[in-house]
């Protein structure tokens, strides 16, 4: 069992080694970016990913504190789903209107896995190879769809 710094240090070093693995694939635009704070020039929407010791996920998170808002950029992406779907390939879950720990009201459009554990290294190629090609498709679908959310920055 790891302390909290301990388990904090780990996670770094994940991220680090992924920042690392994904630092020379370039954008859907052909430029280099940031893979791990994805910057999708619209606040409250993120690309988000996380693992901890039992799965991982990766969510396009709608977290505007207005849910009329929230519900509005929902719809939206339900207006280009047949895009997100041409460029994910998958099945991802929609959720509207999610509480979270602190209780605030967020949605999501995102995928998981389980029985990964970010924690052992083992585990690590079978998380990169989880979260690469799907951030390398959320990319390529943003970097067509993004002009649908101006309406929203």
């Amino acid at each position: 069992m790891y302390k909290k710094e301990e388990a904090s240090q780990v996670r770094q070093a994940f991220w680090k080694a992924y920042g690392m693995y994904m630092a020379l694939q370039l954008s859907a635009e052909g430029l280099k970016i940031n893979w791990i704070n994805y910057k999708t020039g619209v606040k409250y929407l993120n690309f988000k990913m996380d693992a901890d010791k039992k799965h991982a996920y990766i969510h396009i998170h709608l977290s505007h504190p207005d849910i009329e808002i929230q519900q509005m950029m929902m719809e939206q992406f339900k207006a280009v789903e047949k895009l997100l779907q041409l460029h994910i390939q998958e099945e991802w879950e929609w959720k509207l209107h999610e509480t979270d720990e602190h209780g605030n009201i967020y949605s999501f459009i995102g995928i998981s896995i389980d029985n990964v554990n970010i924690f052992n290294q083992d585990d690590w190629p079978k998380l990169i190879q989880f979260f690469k090609p799907r951030m390398i498709a959320l990319d390529a679908f943003w970097s067509e769809a993004q002009y649908a959310f101006d309406l929203f920055k």
